[in-house]
Order: C-alpha cells, then structure tokens, then sequence
C-alpha cells in the first residue's frame, strides 16, 4: 500500500538530512506506530505520504514514494485525499466549517459523494466517535479533546484507504483516548485500512501496532515488530521500561500480559515500602491562591460548578477530568481573563482583606499574581522573532522587583534557542518553554498549565518536571492540567478530579490515581496492590537488592 524506495529529504535550512535512504513496506491493513523524540523526522515521514511533503512544506524529496500505485512526486495533496486521510497535531488547523456536522460533511462534499451516502456516513461516524450530542455545536465551542475527535471523524467519513494520525490522543482523556484507538483498530481489522500513527504517548497506543517504525534521529528508519525494535529504542512506554528492568523476556507490550510475567515479582516484593515517587511537599506551606464558589457558565450551560480551591506554596497539583469537564473552565476563571458568573479569587493570605482578586487588577498586575500556558502556547505569540517575544516580556514586567530577564530564563528551559528564530517555527516543546519563560518573567506566585504535555516525549516531559519542581521550590504554586496519567504519577504532590464541573475528588496523588483503574498509570496496574507508582520506584528497589545480594555473595533473584 505504501512504499518508500531510497528516499531522503532535506530542508534547505538543515545541514543533514531529515530522512536518509529510507526502504520501507507498509502493507494493507497494517497499523505501524511512528516513534521517536521530538524533532526527529517523525512528521516529515508522516506528511511525505500524502504529498505534503515536500509540495506543501518545501525541501527536496530523493528517492520514490508510492501510495496505492501513485507517486506522491506526481501526485501533489489535493490528488491522494481519496485515498489518504490525515489528522494533524492540531485540529484547529484543520476545520473549515462553523458546526460538527458541516465538518463531518465537508470532505465529502469536495470528493463529490452522493448527499444519501454523506448523510449515512455522518450518522455512522457520530456514533463511531461518540459525537451525536454534539453534532449541532459550534467547533469553537468544544474542549480541545471533542475538537480532535472531530477531526478525526472528518477524515474518517471519506472513508480512506490509507489513514494518517499524528499525536490523535495527545488532547483525549484516557476514556476517550481509548474509545478513538478501538475505533481506529476496528477500521484496521475489519475494513483493511492501513493506519500510520505517531504518537508520544506509546502507553495508550503500543498493544495496537502490527509494527514499529523507529526513527533514532539520525535519519535512518527502523522497522519491526514492537517487541524486538522496543528492546533496544532510546523511547519506549513505561511497560518497557519496567519490563527492562525486570529483565523479562520477551517483552510484554499489554497490561494483561505484564500482569503475567509480573507474578514472581509481586511475590518477591510482597511487604516491600517503595521509595517515594517524589520527594514530600514541606509542611507548613502557606496558601497561594484561595478559590471560592467559582462558577462559570458558557450560554447558560454550567461549565464549572461552585468550586472551592486551596493553592499551597511549593506544591504541584495535577487537574484531571474527562474532556469537557470544566478544567480549563477553571483553570481560566482563577487566572482571572476567563467568565467567572460567580464566587471569588484572592492571591494572598487566607483572610487578608488587601489580598487581590487577580480579575479586578490591570493586566500588568495580574500576572503577577498568576500566569497561564493555555492548551495551544503559539496563543500568546505574535511577534516575529524569539527575540521580539523575550523583548516584550521584559518591557511588560519590568516593574517587577528581582526580576530575572525573560532570555536568562528560557536559556534555562530550553537553551540554544536563536532570537532570530520565527516563533511558530519552534517545536511543541520549545514552544512551551517560550511562553514560559515569557509567564514567568513577570515572577508570578501562582503558574497554570493547560495540557502542557502535549508534543512532548518522555525525555521533554522528564524536563518539563524538573522545571516545575524548580518552580515548587522557589515557592510557587503549579496547577497542570492533564490526561497524562504517567506525567502526573512522575510530577504531581495532588489530584484534584473534576466531573461535569465539579470537584469529586482532591487529595495525594497516589491516593486519587490509584483509586481509579482510569487514572492508574501503567506501573500500578502491573504491579498492583503492591503500592508502586512508576518504573523509577521498582528500579530503586531491584537495585538496592542487587546491591544486597552482592554484598552476600549471592546471586540475584530476578
């Protein structure tokens, strides 16, 4: 169905290539997971397929790919959209309409299909996604979890044989996340329609791939199936990981059968205290942020309902829900520039009658007080240059006292990054530490992430940790908003649940993630009710017996 015959691309900005001498064989019916730190190709490949590279994109294409017989060098987008679907990163990017339904349709419209098939196929894909309550809503109206559903159904509808996704879950909660890949999985086994599919978070994604295609970042490609490419990658879920650990063999790549191989372990560690997954918040931290009655209400539609919120100093706190549960409802309402129809927001001690409402203060103030990474960081970037950007920052808070340069800061986040630079250019993860060095040049006390893992691979997201611990220990609260259950089990000090705008659950993290086989990440799964959270802890654990059996003389037991 899809083949690559010696191909290599190069941008014309780039010393090496992209992808170099590229062979590959992707097959009807097949689903091949894309993998592969941030930058390394992974969209290229992705785009070469249906022509946008290097028609859209620009650069130059060596080499042969062919789609269902056609060259995509002969072929430009616009001549494969019958035959290849693709979802981007952002679904935003990607509608053309105003409502669900016009979207659904669109496709269809512009391949000519018969109004009586279009309406069937709309009605099929609804149910399919879960969308019908939602088919007469505007998009701009959706959470960004509804919208990338939508997108995928607008490519579904035209019914491709070959489907392109990148990142598809990277905005779903767990629920949803899983609803989309068994949909896509029954579109595989029972249509033959051949699924590419790049995703970070290999957790969700790894038990469904027929095959892994590795890029390792030296433009070469790497194909197999996953339990032998997985074995060696610099990438790998935690299941990997934890199967490395425990030098297992082979490797399972499904809870069920890492709950299998896991038998002797859990034996082993019966009665064994892991180490914490992260160091204890310190006691006595004062209260940040108070929150009271919040309510938030979209065309009389309850959003957010009567939330109270207490933000401690040097905590992070993880928000977790279901798509469209009120979490950057609220997450906007405590900043102060979102609707809030009723209670209150004071940064401040508890009680202090001079404690300011973040909304009733000019803007300068109020980021001061909090700051907020909306879902999509290229919201709060306009300029034409980092330098502009980081310029800007620095003007608009410079009445802070202390105030750390907003270049000294992203040099922190993510160093090497050239003023020069056009902001829009950047990867997902540059892009995050832009605008965060840009929200914390104003010093605020209190620092909101929506969806900040979003484009990121385990390695960024190991340093987007390490940057909000800093900020915990500088004294901050951190509120991060989140489906990334293996993020929070790493980052967060708490969880706070919310359901239909409410709060339904607020406590440790390894108390509330835990206690939902949803919200559980995949360590505490294979290893429950053994009370481990994340590969490090059994880690810590194997090597400290190791250690043990060394000194004794003995062998270990693995």
């Amino acid at each position: 169905m899809i083949t690559f015959d010696q191909v290599t691309i190069q941008y014309e900005d780039t010393a090496e290539p992209v992808l170099r001498d590229v062979d590959l064989t992707v097959e009807e019916g097949e689903l091949c997971l894309v993998v592969g730190h941030t930058g390394v190709g992974k969209s290229t490949l992705l785009g070469s397929v249906n022509g946008l590279v290097p028609h859209f994109t620009g650069g130059t294409l060596y080499g042969r790919v062919t789609v269902d017989g056609r060259d995509t060098a002969d072929h430009p987008p616009r001549e494969l959209a019958d035959v290849v679907g693709v979802v981007g990163q952002d679904p935003l990017d990607g509608f053309v309409t105003d409502t669900v339904e016009e979207e659904l349709a669109y496709a269809m419209e512009q391949l000519a299909v018969a109004p009586s098939t279009m309406r069937k196929r709309v009605e099929e894909t609804l149910d399919l996604l879960g969308l019908a309550d939602l088919r007469h809503r505007a998009l701009h109206e959706l959470s960004g979890g509804q919208q990338q559903r939508v997108a995928i159904g607008s490519v579904l509808t035209a019914h491709p044989r070959v489907l392109v996704l990148d990142e598809p879950t990277s905005a779903l909660d767990p629920t949803a996340a899983e609803e989309v890949l068994a949909a896509v999985t029954r579109l595989v086994h029972d249509l033959g329609v051949t699924v590419l599919l790049a995703e970070h978070r290999l957790e969700r994604v790894v038990q469904y791939a027929d095959r892994v295609i590795h890029l390792p970042g030296d433009g070469r490609v790497v194909s197999g199936p996953a339990a032998e490419v997985f074995r060696t990658s610099s990438i790998a879920p935690p299941i990997v990981e934890l199967a490395r650990a425990a030098a297992w063999s082979p490797l399972p790549l499904s809870i069920r059968d890492a709950r299998r191989a896991a038998a002797p372990l859990r034996a082993r560690l019966g009665g064994v205290t892991p180490p914490p997954a992260r160091p204890a918040p310190g006691t006595g931290r004062p209260v940040l942020l108070t929150a009271r009655g919040i309510t938030v209400t979209y065309q009389g539609v309850p959003a957010v309902r009567e939330v109270d919120l207490d933000l401690r100093g040097g905590e992070i706190t993880a928000l977790m829900g279901r798509n469209g549960s009120g979490k950057s409802s609220l997450l906007w309402a405590l900043q102060g520039s979102g609707p809030r129809k009723a209670g209150s927001v004071f940064v401040g001690e508890p009680g202090d009658p001079r404690a300011p409402d973040p909304r009733k203060v000019p803007a300068a103030e109020a980021r001061q007080l909090v700051g907020l990474v909306p879902q999509t960081p290229t919201d709060l970037l306009y300029l034409e240059s980092v330098k502009q950007e980081l310029d800007q920052a620095d003007a608009e808070s410079g009445a802070v006292a202390d105030r750390v340069p907003a270049r000294t800061l992203l040099d922190r986040l993510a160093p090497g990054i050239p003023g020069t630079t056009h902001p829009r250019d950047l990867s997902e993860g540059q892009k995050l530490a832009l605008v965060l060095a840009i929200q914390l040049a104003a010093a605020p006390r209190v620092l909101l992430l929506d969806e900040p893992t979003r484009g990121l691979d385990y390695q960024a997201k190991g340093r987007l940790i390490d940057i909000v611990d800093g900020l915990a220990a500088e004294g901050r609260s951190v509120v991060i908003s989140t489906h990334d259950v293996e993020f929070v089990a790493r980052a967060a000090d708490r969880v706070v649940v919310m359901a239909e705008g409410d709060v339904v659950a607020d406590g440790p993290t390894a108390e509330v993630i835990v206690a939902s086989p949803v919200f559980a990440p995949q360590t505490a799964k294979i290893l429950a009710p053994l009370p481990f959270l994340t590969v490090d802890q059994l880690a810590a654990v194997l090597d400290a017996d190791a250690d043990a059996d060394a000194n004794a003389g003995t062998d270990p037991v693995s």
